[in-house]
């Protein structure tokens, strides 16, 4: 089977990076994937290539069958590129240009659009993938105020004291974001605790996370983090969300909402009522599904 070729396109953010790498993942997974990194060019080079239809950072790699991209930055330089050498486009994310102008708009369903050319998605795609759960492991996952959450420092330790004294039987790691206040991450450091290592961030190194992710049965994660809930859930892990103030109602809080009310997460004030974490009853994996919609409707021989 010819490999496909894909351009995949950076604007140098890795939250952006990791949902094309998510789908990259899935579809290498049912096709020879030739993947080749491209970054986005300059606002003026991408202006002059849709002009000339000539994309100087296309020039000498193969043809594209396929081109991705995740963030704002990336819209024109997909345009411009298919402009000069071909390919279908898929933007993984509301594009801030007219959706028509791309082959796929792949959008989370809480930013409520749809199209012929959408497919929506539960939260943004991701390269987690479940492995070989150990019962005893759980992992808690804490972020930090942003502008869709505040931050109560003493409830958010309440709550990590009462899930770890409530379940005492699995060994707990925490780690930090780059949003946790140095204060937050001191106190919790500060724990003493039998069953609870934190590793802030900063002493973390890649592929550390999506390691822990795959063996913990259980994962709590503050409700701020909501792309650590989407990534615990393709992890296959029971997941709890850890209660932090929202500022406004956001998209954000609409998806965890709906995440609560399909009974796929359980938040944290539900636990204390009795409710018990659970897997996600059936496979949550959002790039394997989006990718086997490309292999059927683009890529089957």
């Amino acid at each position: 089977m010819r490999p496909v070729v894909v351009w995949a396109f950076t604007d140098g953010k890795a939250g952006h990076e990791n949902q094309t790498r998510g789908l990259l993942a899935a579809l290498a997974h049912h096709h020879p994937v030739d993947a080749r990194w491209i970054s986005v060019p300059a606002y003026a080079s991408v202006l002059s290539s849709l002009m000339t239809r000539r994309f100087l950072p296309g020039v000498g790699l193969p043809p594209p069958d396929l081109l991705i991209g995740a963030g704002h930055r990336t819209h024109l330089p997909l345009l411009a590129a298919r402009r000069a050498h071909g390919g279908r486009t898929i933007v993984l994310m509301k594009p801030s240009l007219p959706r028509a102008w791309f082959d796929l708009c792949v959008i989370p369903e809480h930013d409520g659009v749809t199209g012929a050319n959408v497919l929506t998605t539960r939260g943004a795609l991701n390269p987690v993938e479940p492995g070989k759960k150990n019962a005893r492991a759980g992992l808690i996952l804490i972020g930090g105020p942003s502008r869709h959450h505040g931050w109560r420092e003493n409830d958010i330790l309440s709550q990590i004291e009462t899930i770890i004294a409530g379940e005492s039987d699995i060994d707990w790691t925490l780690t930090t974001s780059r949003r946790t206040p140095s204060a937050t991450t001191a106190r919790l450091r500060a724990l003493t605790l039998h069953n609870l290592t934190v590793v802030p961030v900063t002493e973390t190194g890649p592929g550390w996370l999506s390691e822990r992710l795959a063996s913990a049965a259980q994962v709590w994660v503050t409700e701020d983090s909501v792309s650590m809930v989407y990534e615990s859930l393709t992890a296959n892990a029971a997941t709890g969300v850890l209660s932090v103030p929202a500022k406004r109602e956001s998209r954000i809080a609409r998806g965890i909402a709906a995440l609560t009310r399909d009974g796929l997460v359980t938040r944290f004030a539900d636990w204390q009522r009795g409710h018990k974490l659970a897997p996600p009853a059936a496979p949550f994996n959002e790039a394997a599904r989006v990718a086997a919609w490309i292999g059927e409707k683009w890529l089957s021989v």
